[in-house]
């Protein structure tokens, strides 16, 4: 339930003010404030401090992972063929995995005071501040929280000498995620397909949030028909 009259203060820690907004949550999170800097988000310096990363640190960190994984497959004997198919195919699973959660768990409806705060720290931030530059990229430490459970379900469905590939190959779809979606928001496009792209995506932030969940491609939103409507359409 929302607190009579409740507003949020932009001055104070945010992510515990949120939940009171109650129904009102949803339209006011979609509703984006443009600058490069955000608002602070907790009153505990660490805890803070936790929800910053520069953009390099995702290559730096997440990239030798990919190369030790690998390596651990060809160790166990994976030939090069599959060794190659199984990377790939890593990167097409990501794929999948980015738009899932980005339309089922990014995008949850949420009213009620922890749904909304928790809504709002793992993706409700970023449609708010969408340019927040600190705040675009995901955390290292939340990343390898995630990756626990993920390694655990490819190990149940992929053979010991594969896993390790599969797995990388989804790593480095998820490096590639985090770096294109970066660029989307504070890079140069040049090319015609990275403006493209951008304008697809900056769609999704500023005109239709409830389509174009895509952020690497456009492919699973063609499939599942959440690719944006061309202006003017009914």
């Amino acid at each position: 339930m929302v607190a009579e009259g409740f507003t949020v203060d932009l001055n104070k820690p945010l992510v515990f003010q949120v939940g009171h907004l109650g129904e009102a949550y949803d339209d006011w999170v979609h509703q984006p404030i443009v600058s490069k800097t955000g608002p602070r988000y907790f009153a505990n310096d660490y805890a803070e401090l936790m929800t910053c990363t520069k953009w390099w640190m995702i290559p730096l960190i997440w990239l030798p992972v990919v190369y030790w994984f690998i390596s651990l497959a060809i160790q166990r004997g994976l030939p090069l063929p599959l060794l190659a198919l199984a990377i790939v195919s890593g990167v097409y699973v990501w794929s999948f995995v980015e738009y899932i959660f980005h339309r089922y768990v990014f995008h949850m409806k949420t009213t009620s005071y922890w749904g909304n705060t928790i809504h709002y720290f793992i993706h409700g931030f970023h449609h708010k501040h969408p340019m927040d530059s600190l705040r675009l990229v995901y955390p290292p430490a939340l990343t390898a929280l995630i990756c626990i459970p993920m390694w655990s379900s490819v190990k149940l469905i992929a053979t010991p000498a594969a896993a390790p590939a599969l797995f990388g190959g989804g790593l480095l779809g998820y490096v590639m995620y985090d770096l294109t979606h970066y660029y989307l928001h504070h890079g140069q496009a040049y090319s015609e397909s990275s403006k493209k792209l951008k304008k697809y995506h900056m769609n999704h932030h500023f005109r239709e949030q409830t389509m174009g969940y895509g952020v690497t491609s456009t492919f699973w939103d063609h499939v599942f028909r959440t690719f944006p409507r061309p202006k003017g359409s009914s």
